[in-house]
Parts: C-alpha cells; structure tokens; sequence
C-alpha cells in the first residue's frame, strides 16, 4: 500500500504540475486588445519583447504610456493596456507609423557603400530620453 500512496502522490503532483504550465501558457498567448499598428495577431512573447525595446529606447516605464493605478496590498501597479486615456500612447503610435514609413520610403531605398543602411528605431533619435534628440546642443559633449 506504501508504493500505491507515493505513485499517487507523485501522479497528483504530476497533475498539478501540466495544470499550472498550460494556466501559465495560455495567460502568456491571451491576444492583447486594441492593437491599432503592431498585428493583431502578435504573440504575448512578441509583444512584450516590442514593448520592452521602446521603453528602454526612452527610458521610461510601461505607466509612460499605459494607464495604470496603484492597487492596495500589491506592489507593482494594475495596467489597463488596452485604454486609449494617455497621449503618449497615441504618439507613440503615430511614431510608429513614422519610422515604419521612413524605413519604407527612404532608408529602404539608400545604399551605403557594399551594403544596405540599417533601419531606424526609436532609440536612433530618442538615446533613451523621453523626447529626441533634435539639436547638436543636446549631445553630451566629448571629454
């Protein structure tokens, strides 16, 4: 009766176990709303990955451009990703957008010696500040 109750006890576990990974998997693929540039069907990973890369490019957090509301008892902030209630949101957008068509219409097209120029992103203008870098007096000066 011993090795019955320590199979049991390892199968229930076992159970728990697959149940736990697929609740986690399938939070991760949940499709984010109100996508309105980046692809409807984005991955949870890809998205992230996305969003990750712009907030470092400005230095800012997700509550930049995402509303969110500190909730009692829990440390970090509850998000409402999908809401349209923050301006920096639509600007960044519209950023997207831009750089999107810069890399299509111009970038895309120049060659630069034997290979193709990269692309820009945000941080090509941005240097990890909230707004670009738009004069010659912002740059750090050489030491």
């Amino acid at each position: 009766m011993r090795i019955n109750k320590k199979i049991l006890l390892v199968t229930i576990l076992c159970g728990v176990s697959v149940f736990a990974q697929s609740f986690i998997q399938k939070h991760d693929d949940e499709k984010a709303k109100n996508l309105k540039v980046l692809p409807k069907d984005i991955s949870g990973k890809e998205l992230h990955e996305i969003m990750r890369g712009y907030s470092m490019a400005l230095g800012v957090r997700c509550n930049f451009c995402h509303v969110s509301e500190q909730v009692e008892g829990q440390e970090k902030p509850k998000f409402d990703f999908a809401s349209d209630n923050k301006p920096e949101k639509t600007i960044a957008r519209d950023m997207m957008k831009m750089t999107a068509a810069i890399n299509e219409k111009y970038i895309g097209k120049m060659v630069g010696g034997d290979h193709t120029l990269e692309q820009i992103t945000c941080v090509t203008c941005h240097m990890g500040r909230k707004t670009p870098i738009i004069t010659v007096d912002s740059l750090k000066k050489p030491q």
